[in-house]
């Protein structure tokens, strides 16, 4: 008979989570003794261990009904109950569960001041994250307006950010809402997003600061608000004489408005400050407009047309432009671009920026060598695993294949916060920054450091993903990585798993997302083929 096991006055969730990794290893390898030690716990569970299998015997060691159960009581211990509940509020954001984050707040008053690490509120969880919200159920889908609704009630502080998501993200009916709960400054750019012309008018009358009317042109633009954008328009032109002959020599100010308005989902609203005028912004959605086509003539047609773009006032666009190139794997583009000595080239310091990262996490790490003429390549386990360099690989682990990173923090995404708290990862750990490389090197088809990787410790089964918990075979599947799919079905990977968003499968994805019906069935024939997964 096996002993129950008793939780430390302050136990280490991370050797917890590697007992449950540990059993279900034995089991794989055929051990008598782990057999029957998960067998007291949960007679009659099928061998080898899946890793919910695994936690579930672990819980059950340990005195609790299951995992989470096991979690809430280790984050007490450690002190970390408002952490512990602030995951449980941000679910029950997730799920559209108004009742039990309503329990949660009772229980947990501090949430409504509770800060993550960025230092952003619970309400900014009811916001979509970066998905376009432009569309009515799109909006339905990535936003959460009772929560948000409930939390305000509550007494939730409305920060700022939480203004400029839903503005950044399209979301109409979020940004009415706040304007419901007193939460929105009548500004003239909130007047502007929000459509209300008499609104416009009065502040157009009592204010005319040329930044201010550029900001809610271009909030206008955002919400697809023609009327209000036509109005604002007329304003810029009346003071800007060099903009109304610009939008002449191209078109009509009625086409102008109408592409701004179409495309308005484009901008970002961090960047397209005063320093972004319409006529900047135009030009700069007709490049993003070129690079997404891959049209490389008319982006070189923009580029010699508009030299402006490639100065020193411009280092932001250049970096959008190269990230989105990066994400969408556009060499020929970077190449062209950087021949041209853009600002950003000639930095001393290399400005922050997530290029190399996207390329390699999108499966284009041929544009790396590329942007590192810009940005050096990280020296750290991933970027060595994006890259297929084994041999650096190598040298992260020791004899026994053990891995020897030193701080977390020195290893994407230990130094990225935003990344880790988009996935719901806590804290900085290794097993992060194995998981990671492995996403990276099967992203990338570097398939031998992938198996090095898996033979040392990396979670095939991790819920590693570009934005929000999923899969690597999620991520591959979308991407049409069917090489990569293959191989993470030949090694296992648990094809059950169901993304944070909308609980869908990788063979969902294939279908629904990706239009692949031929990986779509690869995937349900592998499913077949394996058999009913344990409980």
């Amino acid at each position: 008979m096996t002993t129950p096991s008793t939780l430390p006055d302050r136990p280490s969730w991370e050797s917890i989570r590697k007992q449950a990794k540990k059993i279900a290893r034995d089991t794989a390898a055929g051990s008598a003794d782990a057999v029957a030690r998960a067998r007291v716990m949960v007679p009659g569970i099928s061998v080898p261990l899946s890793r919910r299998d695994a936690q579930l015997v672990v819980a059950r060691e340990y005195g609790f009904g299951g995992w989470q159960d096991l979690r809430a009581e280790v984050l007490r211990r450690d002190g970390s109950s408002l952490a512990w509940a602030a995951g449980q509020a941000g679910r029950a954001i997730h799920d559209n569960d108004v009742g039990r984050l309503r329990q949660l707040v009772a229980e947990h008053p501090g949430l409504l001041t509770w800060r993550d690490d960025l230092g952003d509120g619970l309400l900014l969880a009811t916001t979509s994250f970066a998905n376009d919200s432009a569309d009515p159920t799109r909006e339905d889908v990535y936003n959460r307006p009772e929560c948000a609704a409930f939390l305000i009630e509550a007494g939730a502080v409305v920060d700022p950010s939480v203004a400029e998501r839903v503005i950044r993200t399209g979301a109409a009916g979020m940004l009415r809402l706040l304007r419901s709960k007193g939460a929105l400054p009548r500004t003239l750019a909130t007047f502007a997003a929000l459509g209300d012309l008499d609104g416009v008018r009065a502040d157009l009358g009592a204010s005319a600061d040329p930044a201010d009317v550029t900001r809610s042109f271009l909030h206008a633009c955002r919400f697809g608000q023609v009327a209000v954008a036509s109005m604002l328009l007329d304003h810029c032109v009346a003071s800007d004489r060099g903009l109304s002959e610009r939008i002449d020599r191209w078109g009509d100010r009625a086409a102008f408005v109408r592409f701004l308005c179409a495309r308005g989902r484009e901008w970002d609203s961090e960047q397209a400050g005063t320093d972004m005028d319409p006529w900047r912004l135009f030009v700069a959605l007709q490049l993003m407009l070129a690079v997404d086509d891959d049209d490389l003539d008319a982006a070189n047609r923009w580029l010699t047309a508009e030299p402006w773009l490639l100065g020193n006032a411009c280092l932001d666009l250049q970096i959008d432009l190269l990230e989105h190139a990066a994400v969408h794997g556009r060499e020929a583009f970077v190449v062209e671009f950087l021949d041209r000595s853009p600002a950003v080239l000639g930095c001393r310091t290399p400005p922050e920026s997530a290029a190399v990262v996207f390329a390699l996490e999108y499966g284009n790490a041929g544009l790396v060598r590329r942007l590192t003429r810009i940005w050096p390549l990280p020296d750290d386990l991933p970027h060595a695993a994006g890259t297929g360099d084994l041999a650096r690989v190598r040298r992260w682990f020791d004899g026994s294949g053990r891995p020897v990173l030193g701080s977390p923090h020195d290893h994407y995404p230990g130094n990225s916060p935003r990344t880790r708290t988009n996935l719901s990862w806590t804290g900085a750990t290794i097993q992060q920054i194995l998981d990671t490389a492995l996403a990276w090197a099967c992203m990338n088809a570097e398939f031998e450091v992938a198996s090095f990787l898996l033979d040392s410790g990396a979670d095939i089964n991790t819920r590693w993903a570009t934005h929000e918990p999923a899969s690597i075979l999620h991520e591959c599947v979308l991407h049409g990585k069917h090489e990569a799919a293959r191989f993470l079905v030949d090694h296992g990977i648990d094809l059950t798993i169901r993304d944070h968003r909308y609980h869908a499968t990788a063979e969902g994805w294939a279908r629904h997302a990706a239009g692949d019906e031929e990986m779509a069935e690869f995937l349900a024939n592998a499913e077949r083929h394996r058999g009913p997964q344990s409980p």
